[in-house]
């Protein structure tokens, strides 16, 4: 039996998010206050307290997401001891980052900076810009990569079957959303959020963000870790590396990801972050799969 651990990405994050942690698992607790120290400003704080707004920016949900994966995994590794032995890891977006660190890529501290300016970047580029994103549900990808090559957008996630995400400049977003209604796609919603993530748009990022990793030293994963950007493991420090640069303006292929899990002998899901959206792209990509969420102190404790 195979555990696989999910790490949550943007748009999972809620005020609250790690206060049961930091009260009861010292390990936990040890990563919050490491985090503020790094930062040079009190995640802690906005994590526990808000206010919403400040936690969505982009440069501080990404820093807030990762911490909460790792420091899940903190408490458990510390409340199970060796029973704890995940196998398989992969996260959405931002939540790869975290995947790769659980794995020992780089360790807490060095994901840490890495996922900050990774989000300080991507805010920067959000505001250089007037992107935009929509969900599309019910369709096949042929239909919605045909839209999006139509409009000049991009597919930016393959989240599960009929799921799919288009992202790209507003203006060309709301058209596209205007024709699919008109031409019958049965669920079309365009999404609140700060820009065009996974398009082109982030072009600015992706090219401050190579730079940025570039001096920076990976090492090969102690476990399987699949890759956004592929839909398939890798394992070579030089390949980690250049995946999460592509993966600022590529397409998040979530569905190929969860499928490679299976397929590497994943029998067990645990997703680490909150909301609980993983798990229900996991329902909708195979029932058959056993997929739990994880989110607060007292899960831990419950196993």
């Amino acid at each position: 039996m195979s555990l696989a651990l999910l790490f949550a990405g943007q748009g999972a994050q809620k005020v609250g998010m790690g206060r049961s942690l930091h009260a009861g698992s010292a390990a936990a607790r040890a990563l919050y206050e490491q985090a503020d120290g790094i930062l040079g400003w009190s995640l802690t704080r906005v994590c526990f307290e808000g206010p919403e707004a400040e936690l969505t920016q982009t440069q501080v949900c990404q820093p807030a997401l990762y911490v909460h994966g790792m420091a899940l995994a903190a408490a458990l590794a510390e409340a199970k001891g060796e029973a704890f032995k995940p196998q398989i890891a992969l996260g959405l977006s931002l939540g790869e980052v975290t995947a790769y660190a659980f794995a020992g890529v780089f360790d807490f501290a060095t994901g840490l900076k890495v996922v900050a300016e990774r989000g300080r970047l991507m805010q920067l580029a959000c505001e250089q810009t007037v992107g935009g994103m929509a969900a599309i549900v019910g369709e096949e990808r042929s239909a919605v990569c045909a839209l999006c090559d139509e409009f000049g957008i991009e597919a930016a996630n393959f989240n599960a079957p009929g799921q799919i995400i288009v992202s790209g400049d507003k203006a060309r977003v709301e058209a596209a959303v205007a024709a699919a209604k008109a031409r019958g796609m049965r669920k079309v919603v365009p999404l609140n959020v700060a820009g065009a993530y996974h398009s082109r748009l982030m072009e600015p990022a992706r090219a401050a963000f190579g730079a940025f990793l570039a001096g920076i030293p990976f090492a090969r994963p102690r476990l399987v870790v699949v890759s956004n950007t592929t839909g398939a493991a890798i394992s070579e420090p030089d390949a980690i590396r250049e995946a999460l640069v592509k993966q600022v303006v590529s397409p998040v292929l979530w569905e190929d990801c969860m499928r490679a899990a299976a397929a590497a002998g994943a029998s067990d899901y645990l997703e680490l972050g909150p909301g609980g959206v993983l798990a229900g792209l996991a329902r909708r990509t195979d029932k058959s799969w056993a997929v739990r969420s994880m989110s607060e102190y007292d899960e831990v404790k419950a196993g």
